[in-house]
């Protein structure tokens, strides 16, 4: 398998911010792997890309940029934030590694 096989070109703007509330309306990204033709639909038109035997894993989560890493400028350590729910448009809720010694605007 080749990870190239996953790539294909998503317009920023198509990428959603904020799960919406009906679920069914979210939109869905159809690869031809043949043709190399893309469509795009809404996710309630998956089931007519189902064929006997296939499992669909449903994923309830939000949609988030979730995980930043960066660097301290004071000493070159690294710092990994996990963005858990938007407060505002640009606050988030987040997890900070290493905790303790991430301190706002080190990074």
């Amino acid at each position: 398998m080749d990870v190239k096989d996953f790539y294909f070109d998503l317009p920023q703007e198509l990428i959603a911010q904020d799960p919406l509330e009906d679920r069914s309306s979210s939109r869905l990204l159809v690869l031809d792997k043949d043709t190399g033709a893309v469509q795009h639909r809404i996710f309630k038109d998956i089931v007519e890309y189902l064929r006997p035997g296939d499992c669909l894993v449903i994923n309830d989560t939000k949609v988030i940029p979730a995980r930043l890493f960066g660097v301290k400028k004071d000493t070159g350590a690294k710092v990994e934030i996990l963005l858990l729910k938007r407060r505002e448009h640009d606050i988030w809720e987040t997890l900070v590694k290493p905790g303790k010694k991430a301190k706002q605007g080190q990074s």
